[in-house]
């Protein structure tokens, strides 16, 4: 799908009353898997991302280089609108507007940048702080400034609920919407009651982030979509399910069991073929047969 398609695409269905849940993407595999699937969007975790292609924590170790790559193979691969993670936008204000224009190029249809001080750390984790809020606040007039395409849209998060208050993230993110945010993201928020507030303190598109064993509450995506939320992302849950299951079959290797007890659990070998797009090739081949 071309890139101007997907961006309209996303900023008008967050724009509708059904809530839009979108999966984490961390590896071209889950990318493909997504995609297949029919999803409205797709999010490019920075955790998952910075993992599966560093094997390093989400701890601002990640450059600018290493992220656009994967926004530019991830979007490449993908005809489903994708959010992608931006951190804190990889420096001051020209970098802001470099890395803008860099996801931009690469096909994204939203990139979400934060509030935190560099280097930056995963959200739901101990030991983050956050730049002051006129700092944060000029990112997002940057960004807004340098998008060439109207329809990108600009998440901007705070992280600033863990370290000084609720009060303190809502007024941050007021303040963001104010700067030209297109859809607020306060991450973190440790109970329903406090996810009730959020909701109906403001009227623009609302991202709230479901962590498995994270600080937010697991609520089902109706639940949310009451409270006033737009979009549910669930960044780690597909590497996860990975991890697991990767852990599962290598023990069954490692005990000299084989993998007969653990293929039936496995998506099977003729489906991977599919997914990854080998069939096209085979259909080349034989076209072109000597």
């Amino acid at each position: 799908m071309e890139t101007r398609n997907t961006r309209t695409q996303l900023k008008t269905r967050l724009q509708q009353r059904e809530i839009v849940v979108a999966p984490g993407i961390f590896d071209l595999i889950s990318v493909r898997m997504a995609d297949s699937m029919g999803f409205d969007c797709l999010y490019m975790t920075g955790f998952g991302t910075v993992a599966s292609y560093l094997g390093l924590p989400d701890a601002g170790l990640a450059t600018y280089t290493d992220m656009v790559n994967r926004v530019s193979a991830f979007c490449g691969a993908s005809s489903t609108p994708v959010i992608c993670d931006a951190d804190t936008g990889y420096g001051g204000l020209l970098n802001v507007a470099h890395t803008v224009r860099g996801y931009e190029r690469a096909g994204a249809a939203a990139i979400q940048l934060e509030d935190q001080e560099f280097p930056k750390k995963c959200g739901h984790t101990p030991g983050r702080t956050v730049i002051a809020l006129e700092d944060m606040v000029k990112k997002i007039k940057v960004a807004v400034e340098t998008r060439e395409d109207p329809d990108f849209q600009i998440v901007a998060r705070t992280d600033a609920r863990t370290s000084l208050g609720l009060d303190e993230a809502l007024r941050r993110a007021d303040a963001y919407a104010k700067a030209g945010a297109d859809v607020l993201f306060i991450e973190s928020p440790e109970s329903s009651e406090e996810l009730e507030k959020i909701g109906r303190s403001f009227d623009v598109p609302l991202l709230v982030n479901i962590v498995e064993g994270g600080r937010t509450p697991q609520l089902t995506p109706p639940e949310l979509e009451k409270l006033g939320f737009s979009l549910a992302i669930y960044p780690v849950a597909g590497f996860l399910a990975a991890t697991q299951a990767l852990k599962n079959a290598y023990s069954e290797i490692k005990g000299l069991r084989g993998t007969t007890r653990a293929q039936a659990t496995m998506y099977s070998f003729e489906d991977v073929c599919k997914l990854m797009g080998f069939p096209a090739v085979w259909d080349f081949d034989r076209t072109h047969a000597d």
